[in-house]
């Protein structure tokens, strides 16, 4: 019997496995934002730009896995760039779409 002081703990069933690579998780995790999703990420300094010429999926990828060498050369070659207040301002000011990826704790993004 079930006593009301404590209650029935929840049965949680899963629907199906996800087969996914983290590359197909990623993407479904990808989409087209505004600057007022991303401007709390930014706050809180977790916010990166990815330039176009560069695989976001694969960047975030690389961060997952904590494969530091790869970030370390998109940081280095400007390719992956911490978001910093002169950006924040000018995103502030308009209405910029982004394509974002979440990778926690950070999140990718680059406009559209």
């Amino acid at each position: 019997m079930i006593s009301p002081d404590k209650p029935e703990p929840m049965r949680y069933s899963i629907l199906g496995e996800d087969n996914s690579t983290d590359g197909e998780k990623l993407e479904k995790y990808t989409g087209d934002v505004g600057w007022n999703y991303l401007r709390p990420h930014y706050e809180r300094g977790a916010l990166y730009f990815v330039d176009a010429e560069v695989d976001m999926v694969e960047v975030g990828e690389a961060m997952a896995a904590d494969e530091a060498e790869k970030v370390k050369g998109w940081l280095k070659a400007g390719d992956l760039v911490k978001i910093e207040a002169l950006h924040a301002l000018q995103w502030e000011e308009s209405d910029t779409r982004f394509e974002a990826v979440v990778i926690s704790p950070f999140v990718l993004c680059r406009p559209i």
